[in-house]
């Protein structure tokens, strides 16, 4: 069961997310229907550690096997998405492939799950004129932090 519950128009979250860096390109996902992107990564389930978390979602969207470098960001997530207002708390880590990624390209991509999220390896210096949430990211990206930084960020 994943960690996310709702109650009337509010929905608590919690997410885990990787940042995977490749020849100065950053890797991103975005559902299908929707014009913004994300990092990739999903909701941890009960019971699981963020980290088990970000292995098993990488494992399932990509196919892929990574290691986990270090934790980049925690971050309490308050904005508004589709008529709702989320409360989400996710913890953002530096990744890598143990392998080089076969799927490495910068023509966006799918996953082996099908066409439901697409993937694409943005340069990391274009970043900031993308779409991408939360709205942190878009500077933060650009020179990672040395150490782990907690953020109260509120988009609502």
């Amino acid at each position: 069961m994943d960690t996310t519950f709702t109650l009337k128009d509010n929905v608590f979250n919690y997410r885990v997310a990787g940042i995977w860096v490749e020849n100065g390109y950053v890797l991103l996902h975005k559902q299908a229907n929707d014009s913004h992107w994300a990092l990739p990564g999903g909701r941890a389930r009960m019971l699981e550690d963020s980290k088990s978390c970000l292995v098993r979602e990488m494992k399932e969207e990509l196919d892929v096997v990574i290691e986990i470098e270090r934790l980049l960001w925690s971050v309490e997530n308050f904005f508004s998405y589709a008529g709702k207002n989320f409360h989400e708390i996710g913890f953002y880590y530096l990744i890598r492939g143990v392998e080089p990624p076969s799927f490495y390209q910068t023509a966006p991509f799918f996953g082996p799950e099908g066409d439901r999220l697409i993937y694409q390896w943005v340069p990391v210096p274009e970043i900031c004129n993308v779409a991408l949430y939360p709205e942190f990211l878009r500077k933060a990206l650009i020179e990672l932090p040395k150490e782990t930084q907690h953020l109260i960020v509120s988009n609502k």
